[in-house]
C-alpha cells in the first residue's frame, strides 16, 4: 500500500519480535528483527573479528603503509561490516576517539597505542606498518641500555640541541658504553623511524655571535671529506675508515656546538653530519662492529631530521634495513624500507626510490615472501631504467643496472631459485662499475654458491676464486661473512678436484692472515 506521499510501506503481521517487541513485517518469516537477528548472531560468532578479505584491499595496505590509522580505521570497518562499537572492542579505544580518529579530527601518534590498535586488528605481519611483537617478551640484561629511555627516547623532541646530544653519544662524547646497548629492533627502530617521519621541524637556536663564523669555504670541504671518505670504501672497503668517518664528525659537531652560523648553515651543517653519521655508521658495519653502527645511524636520523632534507634520512634507514636483513630481522628491513619510501613519495627521485625497493625486497626475500620481493624488483627495474633525476642525491652515484640485477640475484638465491640466481647475478657482473670492488666481491661469492647449489661445480668455483681475489684486496669484514658462506656451500661438494683446490687455496689465505 503506499502513505500520503505516495511511498509503498510494508504491511504490519501482527506479529512481534520476540527480542524487543516491535512489530515485525509481513514479509520477514523469522520471530526477530533484523536489529536482533544481528545481534543474536553476533552473541553466537563471540567477539568480533576482521575478516581475511579486509588485508588483501589495497586501499586498506596502502593506508597501512602510510600509517593514516583513521584511514586504516575506516576502510576496515567499512570492508568488514563493523560497527564502531567492533572496532572499539577490538582496538581497546574509545568510540569516541575512533570516530575523531576516522574524521581526522586526533591523530594516533603513540607508538604504544599504534601496537594495541594492530594488534587488536590481528592485522598480518607482511603488510603491518612495524614489527608486531609476540606476547611473551625476550628477556634482557638489566644492564642494557633501553633504546627508547634517556637521551636515546626517539620521543624526545627532534631539535637541534638533541641532535648534537645524539652525535655526542655516536662520537664517544656520552660515557655510554656500548657494549651494553641494547640493539634496536622491531618496535624501537619502527619508533625510531616513525618519529623521524611524523615529527614537525623544530626552529634552530641561535648560535653564538663570539665564535668563529662557519663558511661556505668550511662547508665544501666537510663535505668534501666524507665524499672522499665514501669514493674509498666502495673501492677498498672499510678498512680503518670508521675512526676517520668519527674524527670527521667530531669535527662537524664542534662547528654545530660553537660555531657561529645562520639557520641555512646551521641545516647545511646538519646535512653534512647526517651524511657523515650514516656513512661512519655503514664504515662500522661493514667491519663487524653492529651495535656501533646502530648507534651512528639513529644519529643520522635525527641529523637529517634538523636538516630538513628527508632524502638522508631515507639513507639513513636504508643501511639500518640492511642491518635488518643481515642480522636476522628481515621485518625490520620491510618496516625501515617502507618508512623511507613513504616520507620520499612527493620527490621525483628514482633512484633512491629504487634503491629503496631493492632493501624492502631483500626484507621480503630472507622472509620467504616471493610474492613480495618480486613485485617490488620489478618496480625497481622499472624506476632504475627511468635514469637520475636532478632530485636524486649524488651520493647515490652506484645505483645502475648493475646494482638491480646483483640484488635481484641475491633475493633469489635467498628464495631457493638458484638458476634464476645465476641469471642475474651474471648480468650484474657484466654492469657494475668496475671499481666498485666489494659490491662486485659480493656479488660473486653469491653467484659462485648459486652456481653451488644448482649443481655447477666448475663453473661456482672460477666465480669463488674471483671473488677470493677480490677478498684478498680488500678489507671487509661484511665481504669476509659471505666468503665463509660460500665457502660452506663449497665443503658440500668437497670431493671434487676444483673444489679441494679452492679450499686449500682459502685455508692458505686463512693461514697467512693477521
Amino acid at each position: 500500500m503506499l502513505n500520503q506521499r505516495g511511498h509503498g510501506v510494508a504491511s504490519k503481521s501482527g506479529r512481534q519480535c520476540r527480542g524487543c517487541g516491535c512489530q515485525l513485517s509481513q514479509y520477514n518469516p523469522d520471530d526477530q528483527c533484523a536489529a536482533c537477528s544481528r545481534l543474536a548472531s553476533q552473541s553466537q560468532q563471540g567477539s568480533p573479528s576482521v575478516p581475511v578479505r579486509v588485508w588483501r584491499d589495497g586501499e586498506v595496505q596502502r593506508a597501512l603503509a602510510a600509517w593514516d590509522f583513521g584511514r586504516v580505521s575506516r576502510l576496515v570497518r567499512q570492508r568488514g561490516s563493523l560497527r564502531q562499537g567492533d572496532m572499539a572492542e577490538l582496538t581497546g579505544l574509545s568510540q569516541a576517539f575512533l570516530s575523531m580518529l576516522e574524521s581526522g579530527a586526533r591523530r594516533l601518534t603513540n607508538i604504544d597505542k599504534i601496537i594495541e590498535f594492530l594488534q587488536g586488528l590481528d592485522v598480518p605481519p607482511d603488510i603491518a606498518p612495524l614489527h608486531l611483537p609476540g606476547r611473551v617478551a625476550a628477556t634482557v640484561p638489566q644492564s642494557a641500555v633501553d633504546p627508547l629511555s634517556g637521551d636515546l627516547d626517539p620521543a624526545l623532541p627532534w631539535t637541534p640541541g638533541r641532535m648534537v646530544t645524539a652525535l655526542d653519544i655516536a662520537v664517544g662524547g656520552d660515557a655510554l658504553d656500548r657494549r651494553k646497548f641494547l640493539t634496536v629492533s622491531g618496535v624501537a627502530l619502527t619508533a625510531y623511524a616513525h618519529h623521524w617521519g611524523t615529527t614537525d621541524a623544530e626552529p634552530w637556536y641561535e648560535a653564538t655571535q663570539t665564535s668563529a663564523k662557519v663558511s661556505a669555504r668550511t662547508l665544501s670541504a666537510l663535505h668534501g671529506i666524507i665524499d672522499d671518505l665514501r669514493m674509498t670504501d666502495a673501492g677498498a672497503g672499510s678498512g680503518t675508515l670508521a675512526k676517520l668517518g668519527r674524527d670527521h664528525l667530531r669535527l662537524i659537531r664542534g662547528f654545530l656546538r660553537n660555531g657561529t652560523y645562520t639557520e641555512e648553515t646551521g641545516r647545511e651543517l646538519a646535512a653534512i653530519a647526517a651524511d657523515t653519521a650514516a656513512q661512519t655508521g655503514w664504515f662500522y658495519f661493514d667491519a663487524g662492529d653492529h651495535e656501533r653502527a646502530q648507534i651512528y645511524l639513529l644519529a643520522a636520523l635525527r641529523a637529517a631530521h634538523a636538516s630538513g632534507d628527508v632524502r638522508l634520512g631515507a639513507g639513513a634507514l636504508s643501511y639500518l634495513a640492511i642491518y635488518g636483513y643481515s642480522t636476522g630481522n628481515p621485518r625490520d628491513a620491510v618496516s625501515a624500507a617502507r618508512s623511507a619510501r613513504e616520507k620520499t613519495k612527493s620527490l621525483h627521485t628514482p633512484a633512491l626510490e629504487a634503491m629503496l625497493l631493492t632493501r624492502q625486497a631483500r626484507g621480503h626475500a630472507k622472509l620467504g615472501e616471493q610474492q613480495g620481493a618480486l613485485a617490488v624488483l620489478g618496480r625497481a627495474a622499472e624506476l632504475c631504467a627511468q635514469g637520475r633525476s636532478e632530485q636524486d642525491p649524488p651520493w647515490l652515484y652506484w645505483v645502475n643496472e648493475g646494482e638491480i640485477y646483483g640484488q635481484s640475484g641475491s633475493c633469489f638465491l635467498d628464495l631457493g631459485d638458484a638458476q634464476r640466481a645465476v641469471t642475474s647475478l651474471a648480468k650484474a657482473h657484466a654492469a657494475l662499475n668496475p671499481t666498485d670492488h666489494r659490491t662486485r666481491g659480493l656479488f660473486l661469492t653469491r653467484a659462485a654458491s648459486a652456481y653451488l647449489r644448482q649443481g655447477d661445480v666448475e663453473a661456482g668455483c672460477d666465480s669463488a676464486h674471483e671473488a677470493l681475489d677480490l677478498a684478498e684486496q680488500l678489507q671487509s669484514h661484511r665481504l669476509n661473512e659471505h666468503v665463509e658462506t660460500m665457502l660452506n656451500d663449497l665443503h658440500a661438494v668437497g670431493d671434487s678436484t676444483y673444489a679441494q683446490e679452492l679450499l686449500d687455496r682459502a685455508a692458505t689465505l686463512a693461514g697467512a692472515g693477521p
